[in-house]
């Protein structure tokens, strides 16, 4: 197999736990990215991005562990991809972010702007990431956006044309396949905090500070710590708004 690439021994960098990268000179044409001659980013070893296909890493972006880019993936600007991470397909991350852990990012998936995507979470079709945190067991495809400070994790999928974004959290088994099977209340309750409903594999799945759980739990936590006083009004009128939003839905639950 002819070399794509080769490691530059007089131009390292050492990564914070002590491993040493080394930047990547390319010896042939790599696609559009590349060509005989330019320098590409850090990688620990040729473990890390394939010698075929024209997967390429480039900027001061780094790649190191056991982490893989490969097929037609790009890595660049200050991205990171380590531990066991995969990069591959026509995905791209950019930005600062991060793909860590046994994240895979693929398809013609897209990670940028410090967004971290980490655990065994996986993100792919053309799906975008950015600023946010995808973890966990989550997914994320199809032509779903998350972003902002959205967290996406535990076992939630996010999908279809659905955008998590702002502040919202959507775990456990949430299931988003569009706008409407989400909503979230910012500054709620006397913490101040975010409220977020979703669709779930049953019902619904409700997340505000430490609580989470069904519709109904909602109720009897709501009315078991506020009751009638200005906080648990104000819930009622948040759960009266929450059933009016998600009843009758046109789409039933995955």
């Amino acid at each position: 197999m002819t070399k794509k690439y080769e490691l530059l021994q007089n131009d390292t960098v050492i990564t914070p736990m002590g491993k040493t990268l080394y930047r990547i000179k390319a010896l042939v044409a790599i696609g559009q990215f590349a060509s005989p001659g330019d320098l590409g980013g850090y990688i620990e070893g040729a473990k890390n991005l394939d010698m075929s296909g024209n997967a390429w890493v480039f900027d001061d972006a780094y790649v190191v562990g056991n982490a893989r880019v490969f097929g037609n993936a790009r890595v660049y600007e200050n991205a990171q991809v380590f531990d066991n991470a995969q990069v591959f397909g026509n995905a791209q991350v950019w930005g600062g972010a991060q793909v860590r852990d046994n994240a895979r990012v693929f398809d013609n998936a897209r990670v940028h702007r410090n967004a971290q995507v980490f655990g065994d979470a996986q993100v792919y079709g053309n799906a975008r990431v950015w600023v946010a945190q995808v973890r966990d067991n989550a997914q994320v495809y199809g032509d779903a956006q998350v972003y902002g400070d959205a967290w996406v994790f535990g076992n939630a999928q996010v999908y279809g044309d659905a955008r998590v974004f702002g502040d919202a959290h959507v775990f456990g088994d949430a299931r988003v396949k569009k706008n409407n099977d989400i909503q979230w209340f910012t500054n709620v309750g006397p913490e101040h905090e975010t409220l977020t409903v979703c669709k779930a594999k049953k019902g619904l799945f409700i997340s505000q500070g430490s609580f989470s759980g069904s519709l109904d739990e909602f109720k009897i936590a709501v009315n078991e710590k506020h009751g009638a006083n200005k906080y648990g009004s104000h819930y009622q009128a948040l759960i009266n708004a929450i059933e009016i939003w998600f009843t009758n839905s046109d789409e039933k639950n995955c």
